[in-house]
């Protein structure tokens, strides 16, 4: 039996970008402290409206509402575009998340990856324009974070510049399936297992009464798995947007800010934990294809963001694998070292 989770009541940085360019050396201070320390933070006061949020959310659900082999017409693909269920493996667990996505791009990724107008009337229109609000929001972040790092103000805007085709940034709508209170979870049901994202930035939004997101900050280089045992919860709340630092902003700032693992607790207790159908929508910042990656003090040879995105999900390959044997031969997971998903 799993040792009980261990909690804190760790306090995530909540910044406010309000008045943003005439407060941004504050802002920025704040984005790097928490960058260095908890690589998560709470935004509020920021550019996107609730009624923005909460419209993109009822597109979700639109989507997620369809017959499965009507969202089979876009089946997820190796460009990380289309729609998954029950399909992506964790390497902490070795099983798959119980949950549906749908990944979105702006580039020329999507071709072919819209549901037709008839099928999901406003989709794309509604999707597309919180892509750029949400990418907006994002570039105001990375001028911040390039200060932070010594870089000059557009170095990372120019790196994800989303009117190009290369670009590999992603809008993730999330639907993790809503469990019986009333009868015991399965053994190795998993909502979504811990992990570290291999983004740049992420912003998460939720919505509010639909909990489980939690965090384990801890990891000090980003090629290692860096488990840590003591884990916070983090409350939705209206409007509020949760964003973590990825693997690839560790890398790129030479591990100076951390890219911290997560998770979707998998509800267990029917009087502290949500089993109701929860909606999440994640936006990946990821750079194009061809920017050139490399921190300011050089501590990992240069690559292109193919590179790093190639050599990130070959990580996660072989730490799946080590994971899946040691299921097979019944080896205790505490034993068992894995790389980040």
């Amino acid at each position: 039996m799993a040792a009980p989770t261990k909690y804190s009541s760790r306090t995530i940085p909540k910044i406010s970008l309000h008045d943003f360019d005439s407060r941004i050396d504050a802002i920025t201070a704040e984005l790097v402290q928490a960058a260095e320390t908890d690589g998560f933070f709470v935004l509020v006061n920021h550019s996107i409206p609730l009624a923005d949020i909460e419209a993109q959310f009822a597109a979700a659900e639109r989507f997620f509402s369809l017959p499965d082999e009507a969202k089979a017409a876009v089946p997820f693909t190796h460009k990380n575009t289309g729609w998954e269920k029950n399909a992506q493996f964790r390497p902490s667990t070795g099983k798959p998340d119980r949950k549906e996505s749908y990944q979105m791009q702006f580039g020329a990724n999507m071709e072919g990856m819209w549901l037709p107008e008839d099928v999901l009337p406003g989709f794309r229109e509604q999707s597309l324009s919180f892509m750029h609000e949400a990418q907006a929001l994002s570039e105001k972040l990375m001028v911040c974070l390039a200060r932070g790092l010594g870089f000059e103000d557009r170095y990372f805007v120019k790196a994800h510049d989303a009117s190009r085709p290369n670009i590999q940034t992603v809008l993730r709508a999330l639907h993790y399936f809503a469990l019986d209170p009333s009868v015991p979870t399965p053994d190795g049901y998993y909502r979504a297992g811990e992990h570290a994202d291999w983004c740049f930035l992420t912003l998460l939004f939720q919505r509010p009464g639909q909990s489980g997101l939690e965090i384990c900050p801890g990891r000090e280089v980003f090629t290692e798995y860096g488990r840590g045992d003591v884990w916070t919860k983090v409350e939705p709340v209206a409007g509020e947007i949760v964003c973590n630092i990825g693997d690839l902003l560790m890398s790129w700032s030479d591990d100076r800010f951390k890219s911290t693992l997560h998770r979707v607790k998998t509800p267990t207790d029917p009087a502290v934990d949500y089993y109701g159908d929860r909606y999440s929508i994640a936006f990946f910042n990821q750079p194009n294809t061809d920017c050139e990656i490399q921190g300011p003090l050089k501590k990992y040879p240069m690559v292109t963001g193919t590179q790093f995105t190639q050599a990130a999900m070959k990580r996660n390959f072989a730490a799946l694998e080590q994971k899946k044997a040691a299921l097979a031969q019944n080896v205790p997971s505490g034993s068992v070292v894995a790389a980040v998903s």
